[in-house]
C-alpha cells in the first residue's frame, strides 16, 4: 500500500512510497481503510524531534476510516463500520480511568516501541504510541482505538474530531470550564486554537481576543467567534484596552513554547486561569518564580486532548456540529491527496491552513 515516510528525524520532507505494509494484525486488533487525516502541528513536532518519536515512521495520528477486518476476540466492531481514530484510548482498568480521568490513561503508549509498518528495507514505526501512522491507506490498531461513527459524519469531519476538535473544544468546555460573561485570550489560532475559541464562545465569554502572527489566521479567529485579533506584538495593547490592564480571565496557550506560556501568564489576572494546550518539547523549561505564584495566585492548567473523557467528548462534538453550534467543515481550508503531502507540510508550516485534509 502507498504510505508517506520519514526516514530520520528532523527532515522536513517525506517521501510517498507504494511498498508499505501494515503489520501486527491479530486478537484484539482492527484493520482500517484511512479515507481521511487531517495534518496535525504535532506531526511536524515529531518530524523535527520536539515530540520523541522513534524513526522511520509513518506521521499522522487524526484520522477516520472503514474497518476492512476484526481480530479475534473484537466485540462492537465489523468490517464496514465507519470510525475516527483516537491515539489515546482509555483501557478502563489503570488508576486514571478508574478516577474518571480517562485522557490520562498511558496504556496506548505501551507499544510504543513496537513497529507498525514493514517495507522490504526494514521495520516502520507509526506515529504516538498507539502507532495510527495516519498517513496510509491502511492502519492496524487496537480495538479500541476503533471509535464507531454515524453514518451522516463524512470522514474529513471526524478526522478533526479525533484530535484537534476535541483537543481545542475541551480545554474551553472541559479543563478551563470557563464563565459566562468572561474575558478570553487564545495564543496561537491554528485549527486547535480555533476549536478553543468555539468553545470558548459556546460557554458565553463576553471578550475573545485571537493572538497570532499570522493576519489569515487572525481573519479566520474572528469568522468562528473571536472578537477582536491582534498580532503577538499587540497585545498588551488588546490587555490595556479589555481589562483596564488588570489581565485576562482566562488565556489559552495553544502553541507549545515556554515564551508564549510566558507571555500567557503575564497576560491572566490575578486569580485568572493559564491553560496550556500546545504540546512543547521535553526540554524547553517554563520558568516562575516562587514569589508569583504565591502572591498571583493563577491557577495554570495543562490540558491535555481535551482534559476529559475523549468518547463523550466525541459525541458531544458530533451533537454541536449537527445542531450547527460549532463549524467543523470551515476548519479545512486546504485539501489534498497523500501524493501532495510535501506541499500540505508547507502550508501548515507557513500557517495558510488551520487544518489541510489529506483525502487517502
Amino acid at each position: 500500500m502507498r504510505a508517506a515516510v520519514l526516514h530520520e528525524t528532523g527532515q522536513d520532507k517525506l517521501e510517498v512510497l507504494d511498498d508499505v505494509e501494515a503489520v501486527g494484525f491479530g486478537p484484539g486488533k482492527v484493520r482500517v481503510r484511512v479515507r481521511a487525516t487531517g495534518l496535525c502541528h504535532s506531526d511536524l513536532s515529531a518530524m523535527s524531534g520536539v515530540l520523541p518519536q522513534p524513526a522511520p515512521f509513518v506521521p499522522g495520528h487524526e484520522g477516520a476510516g472503514e474497518i476492512l477486518d476484526v481480530g479475534e476476540g473484537v466485540r462492537g466492531l465489523r468490517p464496514g463500520d465507519r470510525v475516527v481514530l483516537c491515539w489515546l484510548p482509555a483501557c478502563g482498568a489503570c488508576p486514571a480511568c478508574r478516577r474518571g480521568q480517562t485522557e490520562l490513561c498511558l496504556a496506548g503508549f505501551m507499544n510504543a516501541g513496537t513497529p507498525n509498518f514493514r517495507r522490504p528495507g526494514g521495520d516502520v514505526f507509526g506515529f504516538a504510541g498507539t502507532g495510527t501512522g495516519t498517513f496510509a491507506e491502511e492502519v492496524v490498531v487496537d480495538a479500541g482505538c476503533a471509535v464507531p461513527i454515524p453514518d451522516d459524519v463524512p470522514f474529513d469531519i471526524a478526522a478533526l474530531i479525533g484530535c484537534g476538535v476535541t483537543t481545542g473544544l475541551g480545554a474551553a468546555l472541559n479543563t478551563a470550564d470557563l464563565q459566562a460573561g468572561s474575558s478570553v485570550a487564545v495564543i496561537g489560532c491554528g485549527g486547535v486554537g480555533v476549536s478553543a475559541i468555539q468553545g470558548a464562545r459556546l460557554k458565553g465569554a463576553a471578550e475573545i481576543v485571537a493572538v497570532d502572527p499570522v493576519a489569515a489566521r487572525r481573519e479566520a479567529a474572528l469568522r468562528f467567534g473571536a472578537t477582536r485579533a491582534v498580532a503577538p506584538d499587540q497585545l498588551a495593547d488588546a490587555k490595556q484596552q479589555i481589562t483596564a490592564g488588570e489581565g485576562f480571565d482566562y488565556v489559552f496557550e495553544v502553541v507549545g513554547r515556554s515564551a508564549t506560556a510566558r507571555t500567557a501568564y503575564e497576560s491572566t489576572r490575578r486569580g485568572g486561569t493559564l491553560v496550556i494546550v500546545g504540546a512543547g518539547a521535553m526540554d524547553d523549561v517554563l520558568q516562575l518564580t516562587m514569589f508569583e505564584l504565591f502572591f498571583d495566585e493563577k491557577r495554570i492548567l495543562p490540558s491535555l486532548y481535551g482534559g476529559g473523557d475523549v468518547l463523550r467528548s466525541y459525541e458531544r462534538a458530533i451533537a454541536l456540529w449537527r445542531a450547527g453550534r460549532i463549524d467543523l467543515a470551515g476548519l479545512i481550508t486546504h485539501r489534498v491527496p497523500l501524493s501532495e503531502i510535501n506541499e500540505a507540510l508547507d502550508h501548515m508550516r507557513t500557517g495558510s491552513a488551520l487544518r489541510t485534509c489529506i483525502e487517502i
